[in-house]
C-alpha cells in the first residue's frame, strides 16, 4: 500500500478564508496556512495534493501555495452537501487509491522531526489499512470533535483498533460507548484532523450520497461503517492540533509554531516581558 495523494478540504462556507491567514512557520518563514498544510502533506511523502475549494476560490489559493502550485490540484465542491461530500469530490482524482486526508481549518505540530502526516502515512503503509490520528481530549471539548472507541493493540502503547466512531458525542454518550482503557478519567480519543483513508471510504461516501442526494454526507458515518468491515487503526499522536477557526485559534496556533521553532527563546522572552508589564501595571494602579 502506497499513499501518493492527499486531499485537503477547505470548501466550507465558514472555512474559506482560514487557509489564507498568515503565520510564521516553524522554519521562521511567513506563510499562509494553506501552504503550511500542503508542505506538511508533501513531507508525509505524497506526490500530489488535491484541495477541495468553494467554487471561484481557486485563484487566490493558487497564489497562497506559491512554488508548490505544480503539485497541487484544485477541485470545486459544486454544492455544500457536507464535509464527507467535499472529500467525495476528489474521488476521480484519487483514482481508487488510498489517500492522506487533512482538514483545512487545523494546524498540526509534531514534537518530532517527522510531520504528523508522515507518522500516519508510515503506519498506514506498514499495516495496509486506514489510519486516523487521534489525541486524548478532555470531555468538555467533545462537542468539537469526532471521537473513536476501541482497544489498544497489545505491545503498541499508542495504536488502537477502532471499533466505534461518533461525531461530537455528549459526555454521557462518550462514557457509555467510547471509553478506552488506559486513558485518564474524563478523556477520550478524538480525531486529530489527519487520516489515511482507503478506497472503501469513497464507496461508503458515495453510498450515503445515493441514499440522501441532498446530504449531508458525513465522514464519521463512513468511518463508522468502515470499522465494521475492515481493519481500521487509530494512532495516538504526541503532537498538538490547533483549530484556527475558533476564537483565538490562530493566535494559539501561531504560539505553538513559534515555541516549536528556532525563535522559541525570543518568543518566550517577549511573552515574559508582556506578562511582567501587565503585572507591574496592575500593581501600580
Amino acid at each position: 500500500m502506497k499513499v501518493r495523494k492527499a486531499v485537503i478540504t477547505i470548501a466550507g462556507k465558514d472555512q474559506r478564508v482560514l487557509p489564507l491567514q498568515t503565520c510564521i512557520d516553524r522554519d521562521g518563514a511567513e506563510k499562509p496556512v494553506l501552504r503550511i498544510l500542503v508542505e506538511q502533506a508533501l513531507a508525509g511523502g505524497v506526490e500530489e495534493a488535491i484541495v477541495i475549494t468553494w467554487p471561484g476560490d481557486e485563484e487566490r489559493y493558487t497564489q497562497a501555495i506559491g512554488s508548490h502550485s505544480k503539485r497541487v490540484r484544485f477541485i470545486a465542491q459544486p454544492q455544500p452537501l457536507g464535509y464527507g461530500h467535499a472529500i467525495l469530490c476528489a474521488r476521480e482524482a484519487v483514482g481508487g487509491e488510498p489517500f492522506l486526508h487533512m482538514v483545512g481549518d487545523h494546524l498540526h505540530i509534531s514534537y518530532t522531526n517527522k510531520s504528523c502526516a508522515q507518522h500516519v502515512v508510515e503506519l498506514a503503509e506498514a499495516e495496509g489499512c486506514a489510519v486516523s490520528a487521534v489525541q486524548a481530549t478532555r470531555e468538555t471539548l467533545l462537542p468539537n470533535f469526532g471521537t473513536i472507541g476501541g482497544q489498544r493493540i497489545a505491545g503498541s502503547p499508542d495504536i488502537y483498533r477502532v471499533e466505534t466512531v461518533v461525531e461530537k458525542p455528549t459526555p454521557t454518550e462518550a462514557e457509555q460507548t467510547l471509553t478506552v482503557s488506559g486513558l485518564r478519567s474524563g478523556h477520550y480519543l478524538c480525531f486529530f484532523g489527519v487520516h489515511v483513508l482507503t478506497p472503501s471510504v469513497m464507496e461508503l461516501l458515495a453510498g450515503q450520497l445515493a441514499a440522501k442526494p441532498l446530504g449531508p454526507v458525513t465522514l464519521t458515518g463512513a468511518l463508522s461503517e468502515l470499522a465494521k468491515s475492515e481493519q481500521y487503526l487509530a494512532l495516538e499522536h504526541s503532537g498538538r492540533r490547533y483549530d484556527i477557526g475558533v476564537r483565538y485559534g490562530l493566535l494559539t496556533a501561531q504560539l505553538g509554531l513559534a515555541l516549536s521553532g528556532p525563535d522559541r527563546t525570543e518568543v518566550l522572552a517577549h511573552l515574559l516581558e508582556l506578562l511582567a508589564d501587565r503585572e507591574m501595571s496592575r500593581i501600580g494602579r
